[in-house]
């Protein structure tokens, strides 16, 4: 399913998206199939399907320590698409990783790689949209999304090139600082929302963790909530994984209904 077509499918039942993020490979392979059902059956719209890499920047200590579990449980890239083609579930899945990656494999070859496993959408933190040009125009040939980042400092000008280059979302980040779970809403994510005026959804991550966060960024005007590191959290305890896994699904989506 293309991310397009989910938005447009909530759109019409007036709900917003829950996009859930979750490292492949976290604990294992099967163990990461099994999570990700969990997460739909849940609520979930949008899978956040993460590929892991050993110097993650823009990713805080929980979701570090789960692609530190994966890459030493074996996951790679070839493993990660051949994982990815299996899962069968009826919503969007989106790789995020790092341009590393991508490179090694080849911009045209890791775009045509998630077309063909079913992944939609790429996100790329450390990849800025002005150096863009080889990744986007490979996305583009394969009918891939790619999504980039906006930060409460980007410039107007940055943010006009940014947006215009992004498809399927654009990924606001909540606050300054790398991915994990916060106490609180920043204000920065209300008055980045306000500055932010395209007809891309908009999907506002890092610090999400629970419900009441989730509607407070919904209210706030953002088109979807992206919640990764509560959901990583539930995983390494390793207890009811898949059971705590759906009710905070469940609970998160609930924020998303109007």
């Amino acid at each position: 399913m293309r991310i397009a077509d989910k938005f447009a499918e909530l759109d019409k039942k007036k709900e917003r998206a829950l996009i859930a993020y979750v490292c492949a490979g976290d604990p294992s392979t099967e163990a990461t199939k099994d999570i990700v059902h969990a997460l739909v059956k849940g609520g979930a719209d949008i899978i956040e399907l993460g590929l892991p890499f050993s110097d993650p920047v823009a990713d805080g200590p929980t979701i570090q320590a789960a692609a530190t579990r994966a890459l030493a449980a074996g996951m790679n890239p070839d493993l990660y698409f051949e994982m990815a083609a299996s899962i069968k579930e009826n919503v969007p899945l989106v790789c995020m990783t790092y341009y590393n990656l991508i490179y090694k494999r080849g911009t045209e070859k890791f775009a045509r790689d998630c077309a063909s496993s079913g992944i939609t959408g790429i996100i790329v933190p450390d990849l800025p949209a002005e150096e863009s040009d080889e990744l986007h125009d490979a996305c583009k040939r394969n009918g891939v999304d790619l999504i980039f980042l906006i930060t409460p400092v980007t410039t107007e000008s940055r943010m006009k090139n940014t947006l215009a280059r992004t498809s399927g979302f654009v990924y606001i980040v909540s606050r300054l600082g790398v991915t994990g779970e916060r106490v609180d809403v920043a204000d920065s994510t209300k008055k980045i929302l306000e500055r932010i005026h395209t007809d891309v959804p908009k999907a506002v991550g890092f610090g999400i963790s629970n419900k009441e966060q989730a509607a407070e960024v919904i209210k706030a005007g953002a088109d979807a909530v992206i919640v990764g590191s509560a959901f990583v959290s539930i995983i390494a305890s390793g207890k009811d994984v898949n059971e705590k896994i759906e009710k905070l699904a469940s609970e998160l989506k609930e924020s998303c209904k109007e």
